[in-house]
């Protein structure tokens, strides 16, 4: 194996010998013509060759990747090609950090893939809002400076009915500036049953903590009533807050207290009610089968205080804890002292300005989420017939066409599972884990999901030119 493995080492070309062939090339005849591109055409060449040998030490050694551990004709055969496709993506996407992906594996809102897509004409806005000048803080009327949220509190009013609204760079921070703002030092009165941990481990008691408040647990985790709050109100009670439990559920003997309940139960004892909507969603999913969610529009008709979500979740938009409810409070919150070190940047505002404006003047198709999360069955099949289609031809692959279920992600909805189609692939010579591997390695990292022998590739979540690159990369298995 040792031998065979060298063998393949010195089958490598020198950087002068690939650069010698790639004069004849057309595709890289721009790189050729400048002299200024020869020096990122030499070290790009530098990289791909250090790659290659990579690929052939850590291949001989699990046989993650059939392309490397073939016959030798087969890999000298393919080689070139290889070195071109790679050098190619190296010159034209530059290595950096953060990578596209293509997502298969049907859950919308992927938290590790970034969440939320934003819309192509918001993706735009926020294009031309980075790479020029803009009025973020700048009062062109006046000529003085303004405020940045005039950009996106019209619109959040508009399309929730609340007196007033803010924006912060998290859900997590939404709530822990509320918290800092009304109750430090003092009681916050919360359900057991709201006790949540969101993702990366963070947990609410935790971020009351951080914002100053004293945790005050009322109630069971399946059975939280009404007296239950009343009873714990004490002379150090500053808030009376919901936390929804959008990533879990708990069904079966179960009693919660509703929004509404507590605003009543908040006027007659002067103390605000808060909440935190999580997920948080403009529309109701129930039009289109999913359980009853609250709106943000039905919290804030509810009378509540102050009412957080994300941005990045069902809104369908850029990372951000949004706050609206009543004038006073936001006016306090805006005040507060963490406010600027948790404020967001202008490409947050944009791509929140963008979004908010397709919920104003469009509809829920124009959501990329939403598109994705109200997709018909006969569209997704059509969609993975043309996949499985379009990889008949490969002889190193089986592929069937399979009905499986998608997730919505992101800690919504988390018992909904929502039929789809999927391509199942499977080696004709190797295993499933190779298979997902070989597809997450490449040039651009294919993620799909592994049932049994197969990896499922769910259409739901793919996007145009996402087929064409999936095939292009099974296409190096032969």
């Amino acid at each position: 194996m040792d031998q065979e493995k060298q063998r393949r080492l010195r089958t490598l070309p020198a950087v002068h010998e690939v650069i010698s062939r790639l004069e004849h090339d057309e595709e890289f005849s721009p790189f050729l013509a400048n002299e200024k591109q020869l020096p990122r055409l030499t070290q790009g060449v530098r990289q791909v060759l250090q790659k290659a040998r990579e690929n052939v030490n850590r291949n001989f050694t699990d046989s993650a990747n059939s392309s490397w551990t073939s016959s030798f004709a087969e890999f000298e055969a393919s080689l070139w090609f290889w070195l071109k496709t790679q050098l190619l993506q190296e010159l034209t996407h530059p290595e950096t950090s953060l990578r596209r992906v293509i997502n298969g594996t049907g859950v919308v809102l992927h938290t590790n893939c970034g969440r939320a897509l934003l819309a192509p004409e918001v993706a735009r806005f926020v294009a031309e809002q980075a790479e020029r000048y803009s009025n973020l803080e700048l009062n062109i009327e006046t000529g003085e400076r303004g405020s940045r949220y005039v950009h996106v509190e019209e619109l959040l009013c508009h399309l929730t009915g609340a007196e007033a609204a803010m924006v912060v760079n998290n859900n997590a921070a939404a709530v822990l500036l509320m918290m800092n703002t009304f109750a430090q030092g003092k009681d916050v009165i919360v359900s057991r049953g709201e006790l949540v941990e969101v993702g990366g481990s963070f947990r609410i008691p935790e971020v009351l903590k951080a914002g100053g408040a004293k945790l005050v647990e009322v109630g069971t985790t399946n059975k939280t009533w009404l007296r239950d709050y009343e009873s714990a109100i004490g002379p150090e009670t500053a808030v009376l807050l919901k936390v929804h439990t959008s990533n879990y559920r708990v069904e079966g003997f179960t009693h919660t207290v509703s929004g509404a309940e507590l605003v009543e139960l908040g006027a007659m004892r002067n103390l605000p009610v808060m909440e935190d909507l999580g997920s948080g969603s403009f529309f109701d999913g129930t039009t289109l089968g999913f359980p009853l969610e609250p709106t943000i529009q039905q919290a804030v008709k509810a009378g509540l205080s102050l009412v957080s979500f994300s941005g990045d979740k069902l809104l369908g938009g850029p990372q951000a804890g949004i706050i609206v409810g009543k004038q006073d409070f936001i006016k306090r919150l805006r005040a507060n002292q963490l406010t600027r070190a948790l404020r967001v940047d202008k490409l947050t505002l944009a791509a929140l300005e963008g979004t908010l404006r397709l919920y104003k003047n469009g509809g829920l198709e124009d959501i990329p989420v939403w598109k994705m999360l109200s997709l018909p069955m006969d569209t997704l099949k059509s969609a993975a017939s043309a996949l499985r289609e379009a990889l008949q031809s490969n002889p190193a692959i089986s592929v069937e066409l399979k009905e499986d279920v998608s997730q919505v992600g992101g800690g919504a909805w988390p018992t909904v599972d929502l039929p789809t189609w999927v391509c199942a692939i499977r080696l004709k010579t190797g295993s499933a884990t190779e298979l997902e591997k070989f597809l997450r390695l490449g040039p651009i990292a294919i993620l799909a999901r592994i049932h049994k022998d197969y990896v499922h590739i769910d259409v739901r979540t793919l996007l145009i030119g996402d087929r064409e690159d999936i095939v292009r990369r099974l296409g190096e298995l032969v």
